[in-house]
């Protein structure tokens, strides 16, 4: 059954996506790396996004958001660790503001006196605001997509793998489908529901067939593409970069209502570049993906270059407009911000103090401009193919607050004009494809939305052990679950489960990326040694107890700083490293 279209003569629809995601942190550091991170993105970004929505649910205005909480920071956002500890946090950060504000009135500047009251009045109010929704941010954002009234919710929700495990260099395929399968369970467990897409970690796709590990292993081997393994699971759709769809195949076209299922027709090759009516290979038009040449199970979206480089783009980004507070210059190393960009080559030392009544101006601006973009994107599609495309703007979510304070608001306002451009039809990405099923099957080449569009963030020669590290730890893990007794003996299934975490925690992009980028170099190593380690004692004690061997005090001690520091996943099935 279709969804009707809310604006019936529009030339296109518009999907925003977001990305929220932070690696386990909690109980890992405090500052400069660690716990601040996750105070920061919950005070900055997802209580403001938060805030947005509901203030447009409240006006009438739709806000039809697509968001992904990656289950790593659902079970961050959960944990009582954090909901104890982010109240403290925001109470420190409202007294520093009141001592600023005692600086800077003691010494005559009595604007920046002005900046620190009002950061002490939104800390206190961000405060005020956790309370009311008991601590449950998660909760929060699953309740404005639970559905209404018989239809869908206000937003809609994504899943990911569960650590952010980047699939393209995975070893095992039974390693790449624990990773969803944990991801999977922990939306909807925290969520109260199983999310109908996926967001790719770093939108890194693999697709099937033969494949050499970098590292290691020698072989060639056959290996599933991400859209089989997501698909086993339930997902229907995830995202891509725009180059993924610029090199793709055309394979061929479904029948009547888009379903694959509905009548599928093999073409040739060389079809998407004579056929332009269908909008093969276009960013504007959704794409069933398939990596054995037949019927796709998994639609594909990509984002849309000219579009999210509104935003995202160094040069001629939005964030950068001098009126808007600047990210890297604090009152004190964990200090607040008083100061605005003022220019994208000024110095720190002469930034000018933050305008706060420039704001609205700006914002106002630059979302009637971005809808103006989104508006010609559109209606040139529409005006060269006849066809209703779709515009998808995905980004990472802490850009908007955290590292764009303004951010927040300038969302707000692309939906309000959006809501009345008869042009531009705003939706959730299930809305869009109930609507307007895609009607044509690719192959997908393999590729990222990192730099390059390729592995080079995560795979370096400073980077390669690594992987030579993980891969052991996948060979080592799935030999045990082989060989020990896990099913019957439930020692070693509690010391297996211990190791499994270690395992997905091992594999988060996120300490690859850190190293690749100069963001957090110690840091990032570290953590990955400090999995591997603790993925080794695990394993160790797995193996000890099944030969029979009690566990001295060393061996207790061990699960027991497993348990304290990476407390994650507590319904963690062994089965879902089994075929």
């Amino acid at each position: 059954m279709l969804t009707p279209s809310a604006k019936p003569g529009a030339a296109g629809s518009f999907c925003l996506v977001l990305h929220g995601h932070l690696p386990w942190v909690l109980h890992h550091g405090h500052w400069p790396h660690g716990e601040v991170w996750l105070f920061e993105a919950a005070a900055e970004t997802w209580l403001p996004i938060l805030g947005v929505v509901e203030e447009c649910v409240a006006e009438g205005t739709p806000v039809p958001l697509t968001l992904g909480l990656m289950p790593i920071l659902l079970e961050q956002l959960a944990h009582p660790g954090f909901q104890a500890r982010f109240p403290r946090w925001l109470a420190a950060q409202a007294a520093r503001a009141v001592a600023d504000h005692a600086e800077f009135s003691a010494r005559g500047d009595l604007h920046l006196a002005f900046l620190a009251e009002r950061w002490r009045v939104h800390y206190t109010g961000l405060a005020a605001r956790f309370e009311a929704i008991d601590r449950d941010i998660a909760g929060a954002f699953a309740r404005l997509a639970a559905p209404r009234d018989g239809g869908p919710g206000h937003i809609e929700l994504l899943t990911s793998n569960a650590t952010h495990g980047y699939m393209p260099l995975i070893l095992h395929d039974a390693c790449a489908r624990a990773q969803v399968r944990a991801g999977v369970a922990t939306s909807a467990r925290r969520l109260g529901m199983r999310p109908k897409g996926a967001w790719l970690p770093e939108c890194a796709y693999r697709p099937g067939g033969p494949w050499k590990p970098p590292v290691v292993h020698g072989d060639t081997r056959m290996r599933a593409g991400v859209e089989e393994i997501f698909a086993q699971e339930g997902v229907g759709f995830f995202f891509v970069d725009a180059h993924l769809f610029q090199g793709s195949r055309s394979e061929g076209i479904v029948g009547p209502g888009g379903v694959a299922g509905g009548g599928f027709a093999k073409v040739g090759w060389d079809q998407a570049t004579w056929d332009e009516g269908r909008g093969w290979r276009s960013v504007l038009e959704p794409h069933f993906v398939s990596s054995n040449g037949g019927p796709g199970r998994l639609v594909a979206l990509a984002r849309h270059p000219e579009v999210s480089e509104q935003v995202w783009s160094g040069e001629v980004g939005y964030p950068g407009d001098g009126r808007y507070l600047e990210f890297h210059k604090k009152h004190g190393a964990e200090g607040l911000r008083y100061w605005k960009v003022t220019g994208a080559r000024t110095d720190l030392g002469a930034k000018h103090p933050y305008q706060p009544d420039d704001i609205a101006g700006a914002i106002y601006t630059q979302s009637q401009h971005f809808v103006a973009v989104v508006r010609a994107v559109l209606q040139r599609h529409q005006e060269r193919t006849g066809r209703h495309g779709v515009v998808v703007a995905p980004f990472d979510a802490e850009l908007f607050g955290h590292w764009w304070s303004e951010g927040p608001r300038f969302l707000r306002d692309v939906f309000r004009a959006m809501a009345h451009d008869p042009a531009i039809e705003p939706t959730t990405v299930s809305a869009f494809l109930a609507a307007h099923p895609p009607d044509k099957v690719v192959s997908l080449p393999e590729g990222t939305w990192g730099a390059g569009g390729d592995h080079r963030v995560w795979l370096t020669d400073e980077l390669k052990w690594t992987w030579e590290a993980e891969y052991r730890a996948e060979d080592r893990f799935l030999d045990m679950l082989d060989r020990l007794p896990w099913k019957t003996d439930a020692g070693v299934e509690g010391a297996m489960k211990a190791a499994a975490r270690e395992l997905l925690l091992l594999q988060a992009s996120d300490w690859q990326f850190v190293v690749s980028t100069a963001g957090a170099v110690d840091y990032g190593f570290r953590r990955f040694s400090e999995h591997l380690a603790r993925f080794d004692r695990a394993s160790n004690v797995a193996e000890a107890r099944a030969k029979g061997e009690p566990d001295d005090d060393l061996a207790r001690l061990e699960l027991e700083d497993i348990r304290l520091h990476d407390a994650v996943f507590p319904d963690l099935s062994l089965e879902w490293w089994r075929a």
